[in-house]
């Protein structure tokens, strides 16, 4: 039976969960998710993952923060005055929003703390710093 190997397109059924167990993202319940290997669309310990499976086959892998969306970086962490969003906008703790620097491309940030006069961001990705463990099923090789 083939197995999946670098530049092969796989159809594959996924479960992350953090260390906790908390469910962060699935594919249960929908269509598999369809990718080539080596195009660097999901992250590479995922990818590095799947190289080696048989269709049919499940396995658990866990990837360290470092091969998934990478280390919390405190770099990332902003404080702006509240003065600089509109009076109007509702704002809450673990909201996401998007800003962009003077010469910057966008960023998205989450809002982790507020106070009446300032506001604390966070413009890392919501799973940076957490290794992740994924149940993944190769459904098929395409």
């Amino acid at each position: 039976m083939a197995q999946a190997a670098e530049g092969d397109t796989v159809r594959v059924h996924y479960t992350g969960t953090l260390k906790d167990g908390t469910v962060f993202d699935s594919s249960r319940g929908h269509e598999p998710m369809q990718f080539t290997i080596g195009q660097r669309r999901m992250i590479p310990g995922f990818e590095q993952g799947v190289i080696g499976m048989e269709a049919g086959e499940s396995k658990t892998i866990t990837i360290p923060a470092a091969e998934a969306y990478g280390l919390h970086e405190s770099g990332k962490v902003i404080e702006i005055e509240r003065s600089r969003i509109p009076p109007d906008f509702q704002l809450g703790v673990g909201m996401r929003l998007q800003g962009t620097p003077p010469g910057g491309r966008p960023v998205d940030f989450t809002v982790v703390s507020l106070t009446d006069s300032m506001i604390t961001l966070d413009g890392n990705h919501p799973l940076a710093g957490k290794d992740l463990t994924f149940g993944i099923q190769l459904i098929d090789i395409v």
